[in-house]
């Protein structure tokens, strides 16, 4: 660590990093004449300066995770754990359940077209509809990918230690369930955790940011009574 910074002033800011640039009078730490107190006027989590909605991408996709629409929404969410009952309950198999369903429509098929003398509905899907699921998925791999090197190669140490820290405790979450349920639950996050952030992001706010404030008093606590008596390692130059 470079000379003159101690690890109170680090962590500092990184705290001062995540709040507002505005200037306030109140303070997250009950003790008075803190050197480095954490201001309580900031925009949002994290520097948020956009909305939910357009941070989730606008359009269609994030007005069903914003429940916009509920009918669709929860039909949307219905569908997901209805599958996840079937594989993860039911014990069903992905084989047997696609053959269920095609000899379901091949009987609908033969009711429709002999008994009742009725056209019955084409089952081809259009191309189009697999370049747009192939063109998507391609361009979330990539964009995904690009973030991971970007956080790679810039050097930032806080975002890094985010994304390694996300990584760990999704490898952890794996090792407690299958692949699919972590998908889905995934999908329930993605489908809850948004519209309820909307909806209450003051108290979120102000919840996560007295958390942040209590960990960076405790780690003074700390710095001071332990740490700052640690000595430190003077640096030694090589002819």
């Amino acid at each position: 660590m470079p000379e003159g910074i101690t690890p109170e002033d680090l962590l500092h800011n990184i705290m001062d990093s995540l709040s507002d640039k505005k200037q306030s009078s109140g303070s997250f730490f009950a003790e008075e004449e803190k050197p480095h107190s954490v201001r309580t006027e900031f925009n949002k989590l994290f520097g948020r300066q956009k909305p939910i909605h357009r941070i989730l991408g606008g359009g269609k996709s994030a007005d069903v995770l914003l429940w916009r629409n509920k009918k669709i929404s929860a039909s949307v969410l219905f569908g997901a754990t209805a599958v996840w009952v079937l594989f993860e309950w039911l014990d069903y198999n992905f084989i047997p359940l696609v053959c269920f369903g095609l000899v379901i429509c091949i009987i609908g098929q033969f009711i429709m077209s002999r008994l009742l003398n009725r056209a019955p509905p084409s089952l081809r899907l259009s191309d189009e509809l697999f370049v747009n699921i192939g063109t998507a998925v391609g361009a979330e791999v990539n964009r995904t990918l690009a973030f991971l090197q970007h956080v790679g190669s810039r050097g930032d140490i806080k975002q890094l230690a985010i994304v390694i820290g996300s990584l760990l405790t999704a490898a952890i979450i794996g090792t407690w369930c299958n692949f699919f349920t972590v998908i889905y639950m995934g999908f329930v996050a993605a489908h809850t955790l948004p519209v309820v952030y909307e909806k209450y992001d003051d108290q979120i706010d102000n919840a996560v940011y007295n958390v942040l404030g209590k960990l960076q008093n405790n780690y003074s606590k700390l710095d001071a009574s332990v740490l700052s008596r640690i000595p430190k390692a003077t640096r030694k130059k090589f002819e």
